[in-house]
């Protein structure tokens, strides 16, 4: 037997969050010896009482007596989750961080070398940890991947924020967005991978974490080809006690690298709020021809359904949806559920339309955008509603599926019902698939309301690739 081994490296530079965690690794024979099969001897029954339970050696279920109650958060989620989540509860658990406490006034200029922080998943050698990221075709869950990603970037942002001495109360900091990231290659469950990550830029209440994830084939982790996805996670920071925004340290990069990433990363927060600033008048301005276009075919389908095109598909037609509480072993570490939880659960739905629609298994091509609207609190009725937005086929080899995940946060008693996020990925099949004769169907709007989501979401990639 095994327990996940995970090796978590982390700057000096904030002691608080060290060690990140340590597991204790028991390494199988590996070269047993086959032992004799001896057959259970017949027991005859008898008329002996059953000895009371006081007498009986009984296996304790709990866990409380093992896990100080600051860190149950996480606990029910993968191996890495918990090792962060127990570095960042050190954070939480210093005596100097009480309701008493002042909020942060001075503030400290760090590097992103102090922020950063790296995990490794052996799964070249640590079978236990490599089923439990092993999807049905024997690559990576990307779902999972992605709660650590957030779990991750998380870390890395309270290890920017944190104060060492403990006199102050440490910040709310919650997930703002996730902007496009694209998988480079194919991730493996056989060969060991590396995440890392640091604080690429700072506002004045915000700051942009770059995560990197990094599995490399012929043995070199520093090698140009062993990239295999980049993220960017956006956090907001908050006043634990009011809830207001609050200032958070600034950054000053040093390498030249690291002014690089600081540039496009604010180039990139201008882009958002310019594209906030005028999302209104887009959608009021949009142009009626690209809009009747998109309808024209979907009128079709709603008015002459016989006469409609056999390669098209109506955008209701793909939707999926599933209905879930929100646990309390799905909390953060702020009681709030986990924003990577919520990730994953949008990615396999994402998944499974996306399955249905193509009928072939899909493969994960990138997270165009999460938005993160409002938070979602444990007991919480949550309604995950997902649809093929729209599909592009110039290249018929590779046809992507756009798809569009919506989390709306029910109230059955207050009979309301509020988005809380909004996820967008975009999927492919395997070119197997395609020679096969699997044909994907161009995906039509029935509606005005879809139209302009749809225009919406393909203006905004045409705006990403502009500006990459």
């Amino acid at each position: 037997m095994m327990i996940p081994l995970l090796r978590i490296r982390t700057s000096k530079s904030c002691s608080s969050l060290q060690p990140i965690a340590s597991y204790l690794t028991l390494t199988p024979n590996p070269n047993p010896k086959p032992q004799p099969f001896h057959p259970i001897p017949h027991r005859q029954f008898s008329d002996e009482p059953i000895p009371p339970a006081s007498t009986v050696d009984s296996i304790d279920a709990g866990s409380s007596i093992r896990k100080p109650i600051s860190l149950w958060p996480g606990m029910y989620h993968s191996p890495v989750t918990n090792a962060l989540w127990e570095a960042r509860s050190n954070i939480f658990d210093r005596p100097g961080d009480s309701g008493s406490t002042t909020p942060q006034s001075e503030l400290v200029t760090r590097t992103p070398a102090q922020s950063r922080t790296s995990i490794l998943y052996k799964f070249s050698t640590d079978f236990k940890l490599r089923e439990q990221y092993r999807n049905p075709w024997n690559g990576v869950r990307i779902g999972k991947l992605l709660e650590d990603l957030d779990a991750l970037a998380g870390t890395i942002a309270y290890k920017h924020c944190c104060n060492e001495d403990g006199t102050t109360r440490p910040l709310l900091l919650v997930t703002a967005s996730v902007d496009k990231m694209v998988l480079k290659k194919p991730i493996r469950d056989d060969i060991d991978l590396n995440l890392v990550g640091d604080v690429a830029w700072v506002g004045k209440s915000s700051m942009e974490i770059q995560l990197q994830v990094n599995q490399s084939t012929d043995g070199t982790p520093s090698s140009s080809d062993s990239v295999a996805l980049i993220a960017n996670f956006t956090f907001v920071a908050r006043d634990s006690n009011t809830g207001k925004s609050a200032p958070v340290n600034q950054i000053t990069p040093e390498t030249e690298k690291e002014k690089l990433l600081w540039e496009a990363a604010d180039t990139r927060n201008k882009m958002r709020k310019k594209m906030r600033g005028e999302h209104k008048l887009d959608i009021e301005d949009k142009d009626k021809n690209r809009l009747n276009a998109l309808l024209a075919e979907g009128r079709v389908f709603c008015d002459m359904p016989a006469l409609a095109d056999r390669d098209s598909i109506l955008i209701r037609d793909t939707c999926l949806q599933n209905s879930f509480i929100c646990q309390p072993q799905q909390r953060n570490i702020h009681g709030r559920i986990f924003g990577g939880f919520l990730m994953r659960r949008a990615f396999e739905l994402a998944f499974s339309t996306t399955y249905a629609f193509a009928g072939a298994a899909p493969h994960f091509l990138e997270v165009d955008h999460v938005d993160f609207v409002r938070p979602v609190d444990v007991g919480n009725f949550l309604r995950l509603k997902s649809c093929v937005l729209y599909t592009e086929l110039e290249n018929p080899s590779e046809p992507l599926i756009n798809v569009e995940v919506v989390a709306h946060v029910t109230q059955p008693k207050l009979r309301s019902s509020e988005v809380s996020n909004k996820f967008y990925f975009t999927f492919s099949i395997h070119p197997e698939a395609v020679k096969d004769g699997v044909r994907i169907r161009n995906v039509v709007p029935a509606t005005e309301e879809e139209a302009l989501r749809v225009i919406e979401r393909m203006d905004a990639e045409n705006s990403h690739i502009a500006a990459s």
